[in-house]
């Protein structure tokens, strides 16, 4: 009897304890697994590099068919330092040797994976969620409920790094007045973002932070019609935090970032191939013919404010006291417009169309008279009048081509504007005049609803145009798994 209650006090003080404490060791010492278990909805094609998902939890993939296809995996070049050799040149201690490029990298992919999971959860289910400003609803929205949820998780989880690298004014600077302001607020917005993060382990993007506007007015030689000297400026930069830091080099710029509204911000972008092929390009001058991937890079829309902010710019008439059936009046920049100008300047009073505002005509006054106001590019894409109409009540009518408009992701743009093809100029009055009434008002009614979207706030505000920016980044990186290079 003694020995047997000998060995029962042996297995219960010794032996299970042991067994315990080894089961606890080998638990907290295990890595995460290199092998996600990813949405069944979509079945991911791996890379070493990058797997691009496609957009399903906000928009149908009839819409996604189109898209262009991901650029194919690249190797590292023999410029690029090793993986190795750039973590050994880090300074830091928190990201010593011991740490693993590859450890840090999978556990911002298991957070992204969680995240979609929820996403798709709730889309397949139906799921509403609590929200105690704002819960979109309504045919504008493409899923409504998917995208509430991505919206949130983006306010729980998304982490921007940004290189402090650089000295204004080429980085970290660029001017918020004028036509192209938006690009110095929101690079000015991301920088103090509650988003931002000081732990670039544990950034889901990295933004790159030069500003093409303050390159094209600091650093442009004028008459000299080399685009070279612009792009260096761009490739010394990547170069600089490809050779200090680690994270461009181990997805070859597939979680990096840009922003920029000037027109040249794809042309520069172009001087730095991986720059261009792989990373994520937030322009204004979102034009497919020119090179824009919807499904990877990000249309930002252009906005002018007068003096800085939003002062006497919503706000109109309701449909009842919109006499003029559509406006336009601007420059005749580029082919569209001269079309535009060839068949419609001084035509009609029902489409009053101007290069020049007659004398006592308000241009914002003729926004709010009107029930249509024409959006047409100019020697680009990009155009403020889009955000005008809509902050002012007036239905938008977009004569662009190859033209991938902001937010597409999420919002249903036939709800709230008006596409015309530049071939059917001819016919602008018909076509609009054969939009029933109940039609009109119902898409000026939803483009006040939609204007939320568009608007610019200091502080910024939830669902205003700074946080569907960083929506649309955080959908384009959460459609995407990605692998270190060296793995």
């Amino acid at each position: 009897m003694a020995d047997s209650s000998s060995s029962s006090k042996l297995v219960y003080f010794v032996v299970l304890p042991l067994i315990f404490l080894s089961g606890l060791v080998i638990i907290l010492n295990q890595k995460p697994s290199r092998s996600y278990s990813w949405p069944s909805l979509h079945v991911p094609v791996n890379s070493h590099s990058g797997a691009r998902l496609p957009l399903a939890p906000v928009k149908d993939l009839e819409h996604n068919s189109t898209a262009p296809p991901p650029p194919p995996a690249t190797t590292v070049t023999e410029e690029q330092l090793p993986i190795k050799q750039v973590m050994e040149n880090e300074k830091s201690a928190r990201y010593s040797k011991n740490h693993s490029n590859l450890d840090n990298l999978e556990i911002v992919e298991a957070s992204l994976s969680q995240a979609r999971s929820t996403i798709q959860e709730a889309q397949r289910n139906n799921e509403t969620s609590y929200d105690p400003d704002y819960v979109p609803e309504g045919p504008f929205y493409r899923n409504a409920i998917a995208f509430h949820r991505s919206y949130l998780e983006m306010e729980k989880l998304f982490k921007i790094y940004v290189y402090e690298d650089g000295d204004p004014p080429l980085f970290h600077y660029s001017k918020s007045m004028g036509i192209l302001g938006i690009e110095g607020i929101l690079i000015h917005q991301i920088e103090i973002s509650k988003f931002r993060t000081r732990d670039p382990g544990k950034a889901h993007v990295y933004f790159v932070p030069l500003s093409v506007q303050s390159i094209a007015t600091y650093a442009y030689v004028r008459h000299n019609r080399a685009w070279s000297p612009l792009q260096n400026i761009a490739r010394d930069y990547v170069k600089l935090i490809s050779t200090k830091y680690r994270y461009w080099n181990r997805t070859l710029g597939r979680d990096h970032f840009i922003l920029g509204c000037h027109d040249w911000t794809p042309t520069i972008s172009h001087g730095v191939p991986d720059l261009y092929k792989n990373s994520i390009r937030v322009l204004c001058n979102a034009n497919t013919s020119e090179g824009f991937k919807p499904s990877t890079d990000v249309s930002m829309p252009e906005i002018y404010l007068p003096d800085g902010t939003m002062e006497g710019l919503i706000g109109g008439p309701p449909p009842s006291e919109r006499s003029v059936l559509v406006f336009y009046a601007g420059g005749v920049h580029g082919y569209i417009r001269q079309v535009l100008m060839d068949q419609w300047k001084d035509k009609d009073p029902d489409v009053q169309i101007h290069e020049y505002l007659p004398k006592g005509m308000s241009y914002y006054g003729m926004f709010r008279k009107s029930k249509y106001c024409i959006c047409p590019s100019g020697w680009e894409v990009a155009s403020p009048r889009m955000v005008e109409a809509l902050y002012m009540g007036c239905v938008p009518v977009l004569l662009k081509d190859h033209y991938a408009k902001p937010f597409d992701d999420v919002l249903d743009w036939s709800t709230f504007a008006v596409d015309v093809e530049v071939k059917e100029i001819a016919d602008l009055k018909k076509i609009l005049m054969a939009i029933p009434h109940e039609r009109y008002v119902e898409m000026q009614k939803t483009g006040i609803r939609v204007r939320k979207h568009f608007e610019v706030n200091f502080p910024p505000k939830r669902y205003d145009v700074f946080h569907m920016i960083l929506h649309s980044l955080w959908l384009r990186r959460i459609n995407i798994q990605l692998h270190d290079i060296s793995d």
